[in-house]
C-alpha cells in the first residue's frame, strides 16, 4: 500500500463512526497480546459488516475465521433479537481470550463459538444461513466457499476477506506463496460462478460481497 492509500485509508477512519466500546477494547487487546494484530477486522470493516447486518436482517450468520472474535460481535450486536451467529476456528490457543470477549459483550447466548475445521464442522449443520462471512486460511477458501455454498440460502450472501491480499493478489505469485495462489483461485472461482452475483471492494485488504441467485 503507498503513502496516498494510508492517507485515504487514514481520512476513511477519521470519518467512520466510532466503534463501540467493547469492540475497541477487543481492538486494543489484539494489538497487546496477539502476534498477528493486523488480522483484526478494526473500526471500517467493523462498521461495514454492522451495515450490512442491519440492512439484510438475518437471522443466521456463518463466520468462518474467528480471531479474536472482532467481527464476529460487531456482526451479533447488529443483528436481530432472535438472530444466532455461529463462528467456526481452528486456533486452540486463541478460544480463551475470545470467549472472554464473547462473554464480556453478552453474547455467549447469541453467539456459537466451535473450535474444529469448518470444512469439516460446515456439512454437519441442519440449517441454512442468510450470510456468511470468510475470513480464515487463505490457501482453503476455495474449499470454505464449496463448502458452504449449499447451505446459504437462496438471496443470501457470501462477504469473503482478504481478496486483494495487501496487492499480491493482482499479481501472478511465486510457486511457495500458497495464500496468494489460493486467494486468487478463489477470486477466479467467484468471478467465473454464474449461479452468484458479486462484487469486489477495495476496502481494507478487499472484499468480494456476492450473493446467491
Amino acid at each position: 500500500m503507498d503513502i496516498v492509500d494510508k492517507k485515504a485509508e487514514q481520512y476513511a477512519f477519521e470519518h467512520t463512526e466510532e466503534e463501540p466500546g467493547i469492540l475497541h477494547e477487543i481492538w486494543r487487546q489484539t494489538n497487546l497480546k496477539t502476534f498477528y494484530p493486523n488480522m483484526v477486522s478494526g473500526k471500517v470493516q467493523g462498521w461495514f459488516l454492522q451495515m450490512i447486518v442491519k440492512m439484510l436482517n438475518p437471522e443466521e450468520i456463518l463466520e468462518i475465521g474467528t480471531f479474536t472474535g472482532y467481527s464476529a460481535i460487531a456482526m451479533a450486536l447488529a443483528m436481530p433479537r432472535n438472530g444466532k451467529l455461529t463462528t467456526i476456528d481452528n486456533n486452540e490457543e486463541i478460544e480463551p481470550l475470545t470467549r472472554s470477549f464473547i462473554a464480556k459483550a453478552n453474547l455467549n447466548d447469541k453467539i456459537d463459538f466451535i473450535i474444529g475445521d469448518a470444512v469439516k464442522v460446515i456439512p454437519e449443520f441442519d440449517k441454512i444461513f442468510d450470510l456468511v462471512f470468510i475470513d480464515a486460511d487463505k490457501e482453503q477458501y476455495v474449499d470454505y466457499y464449496n463448502t458452504v455454498f449449499p447451505f446459504v440460502k437462496k438471496g443470501g450472501f457470501i462477504i469473503a476477506d482478504n481478496v486483494l491480499w495487501g496487492g499480491k493478489a493482482v499479481d501472478e505469485p511465486q510457486k511457495t506463496d500458497k495464500e496468494t495462489s489460493g486467494i486468487r483461485a478463489f477470486n477466479d472461482l467467484v468471478a467465473n460462478d454464474k449461479r452468484v452475483e458479486k462484487v469486489m471492494l477495495t476496502i481494507r485488504d478487499g472484499l468480494f460481497l456476492i450473493r446467491k441467485k
